[in-house]
């Protein structure tokens, strides 16, 4: 398990970046419009990504900033969000990096933000959820970007595994 969340840690980059890459060719009103996906925009949902991402983040390793809320915007412009979303890409490279076996097996307790029940169940269902909620986004992301006419992005696992992911492969 530990080689697989150390994939889907630089899958996570990857993806991010093309969606990155793909949103700076916006203009500031597309970016920021609602374009009917959860948290509407897409400068919400990459932002709602990043809050998520930070919030787990701060349960998995103790340290960091956790918002408080869900939608709330942290970056109003894509040059900083992109900027803080590489630094935490790059924290959540590294915290992945630190794991062991024994430590994603053991259990795991936190406190939704949504809900004040404290919830026990192993660290690996934590981590599972993590990444699989990143994708989920992304997904809607690639449904805006492509609502504004942009070309269809290439966010599957298979083909990052086919580019910057084929070290996975031999390893």
């Amino acid at each position: 398990m530990l080689k697989q969340y150390r994939m889907f840690a630089d899958y996570n980059r990857w993806a991010n970046d093309l969606v990155y890459t793909a949103a700076s060719e916006l203009t500031g009103d597309e970016f920021q419009a609602d374009r009917g996906a959860f948290f509407g925009s897409l400068q919400r949902t990459l932002n709602h990504l990043l809050i998520a991402d930070r919030i787990w983040m701060k349960r998995f390793s103790g340290t960091g900033d956790a918002p408080a809320s869900l939608d709330k915007v942290l970056y109003a412009d894509l040059p900083s969000l992109a900027e803080a979303r590489r630094a935490e890409d790059q924290r959540i490279i590294a915290w992945v990096d630190t794991l062991d076996g024994a430590t994603i097996d053991a259990d795991f307790t936190y406190t939704p933000v949504t809900v004040s029940t404290v919830i026990t169940q192993p660290l690996w269902s934590s981590i599972t959820h993590f990444f699989n909620h990143q994708t989920h986004h992304r997904g809607q992301c690639h449904m805006m970007l492509t609502s504004f006419g942009k070309p269809s992005l290439s966010l599957d696992l298979s083909y990052y595994l086919r580019s910057d992911g084929q070290r996975w492969l031999r390893a």
